[in-house]
């Protein structure tokens, strides 16, 4: 695989098809995850992606070699001194450089760099004039610096270089950020029982991935039937699916490709997209806020769609139960999805996961935002041996209906992944109250 070869594979749109009927996970198969396709890709990535591209001088020929080298960086967490020369160098004619440069080259320092290149952002801050190039920029220089004091300079930014900033979308999400990024609150115990209790209200099949508020820990998702049952195996245990909701990146939720919002996504099935990244299990179909029409977005047929005056938002709150509404991490697919979010799906993986041993959530692989369950591949023969994916689209296809609802959730702000005893707590004292 050449580097231009690769470059299309990470840049390719999720070219996909709709299936009926989940297939036998034994006929799954992927070429791409052989032992020596991966060799082949990890070498490719380091001498000709990244290595011929940041070796090479920077101009107009070159630049979109530099782009493709960021954007391998970032997703396969690749750092050395090739590396940060190339990033050095994209600094240096930073004001010379197209926007999808300057952009994939943010992403990464972001994602690799969390605070090396602090006083380059910094410049960067005070003179950026695109509102996504500059709230990420700002979102680095936040989490370099959490304090209130540096939180009102960056406010004060916004204020004097994008005067109209209410009515920029990214903007307006990035000022409320900086009110919240230290502010975290989990929702109670008893607000994701009556979650549970209003499903019976929304009428669908309903998944809940449940993570933490730091995203580099893996999460949890979960069927609930559309009669208010939860997905079980034979012998009565819950079924619960490993699920990662981080970036490559791990940029906050309302810059496009950043972590996954949470907040509630409209389920339209399930496809089998042609991306050889994510690979031939099928995934769910998700649909955000904005990204299609309304309708489509509540199923057309739905009783509650929005109000007569077009209120949207009411609408989207409707599918939450009213001591939820007011919280404000459930308006974060809402707001990404007017930002201009989109394509974020639930699916599997054929990255190999070694290259992120030494992260927290090491052996799930990070994406673009979307869901990414847990998949490993037989490296000899190219079968699954394991795969979260294949169980939950299998566990939500179990029953009749292939649309439905998810709702993305932060647990708490715990340095671990989500654990099995922990949402078995909650579906339990949910089933406890429901047969009293």
């Amino acid at each position: 695989m050449n580097g231009k070869a690769v470059l299309l594979c990470l840049l390719v749109f999720l070219i996909q098809y709709d299936i009926d009927a989940q297939p036998r996970r034994e006929d799954i198969y992927s070429d791409f995850v052989l032992y020596k396709k991966r060799q082949l890709l990890v070498k490719d990535l380091h001498e000709n992606v990244v290595g011929k591209a940041f070796l090479s001088p920077l101009d107009s020929n070159t630049e979109y070699r530099y782009e493709a080298a960021c954007r391998a960086i970032v997703q396969f967490a690749l750092d050395n001194d090739t590396t940060q020369q190339g990033i050095t160098q994209l600094f240096v004619q930073y004001d010379s450089l197209q926007y999808d440069t300057k952009r994939a080259m943010l992403e990464t320092v972001y994602g690799v760099y969390p605070d090396q290149y602090i006083q380059s952002i910094q410049l960067l801050l005070a003179k950026e004039t695109n509102p996504i190039l500059f709230a990420i920029a700002a979102t680095y220089c936040l989490r370099y610096d959490t304090a209130a004091v540096n939180a009102a300079t960056i406010r004060k930014r916004i204020r004097e270089q994008f005067p109209n900033y209410g009515n920029i979308s990214i903007l307006a999400e990035l000022d409320k950020y900086l009110n919240t990024y230290t502010r975290y609150k989990a929702p109670a115990v008893n607000d994701l029982i009556e979650l549970f209790r209003y499903q019976q209200t929304v009428k669908k099949k309903a998944v809940y991935s449940f993570q933490r508020h730091n995203r580099d820990y893996a999460g949890l998702a979960i069927v609930q039937n559309a009669d208010g049952s939860f997905m079980r195996y034979a012998d009565g245990r819950l079924m619960v699916f490993e699920q990662l909701a981080r970036s490559a990146s791990g940029l906050p939720y309302f810059i496009p490709d950043g972590n996954t919002p949470q907040g509630v996504y409209s389920i339209q099935g399930t496809a089998v997209t042609y991306n050889k990244l994510i690979g031939p299990t099928p995934n769910l179909q998700l649909v955000m806020p904005f990204e299609r029409k309304w309708t489509t977005f509540f199923h057309a047929g739905d009783s509650v769609v929005y109000t007569p005056n077009n209120d949207m938002l009411w609408g989207y709150l409707q599918l939450l139960p009213p001591a939820m509404r007011t919280m404000p991490w459930v308006t974060e697919a809402f707001y990404a999805g007017k930002v201009g979010r989109n394509s974020i799906i639930a699916h599997g993986t054929t990255i190999d996961p070694e290259y992120f041993r030494n992260k927290p959530y090491y052996p799930l692989t990070p994406t673009m935002g979307c869901l990414c369950a847990k998949e490993l591949w037989n490296v000899s023969n190219g079968r699954l041996l394991v795969s979260d994916q294949f169980n939950l689209v299998s566990a939500f296809s179990a029953t009749a209906g292939n649309k439905g609802y998810l709702y993305v959730i932060d647990l708490d702000d715990q340095k671990k992944a989500v654990s099995k005893a922990e949402v078995e707590r909650l579906v339990k004292e949910f089933e406890k109250n429901r047969t009293q």
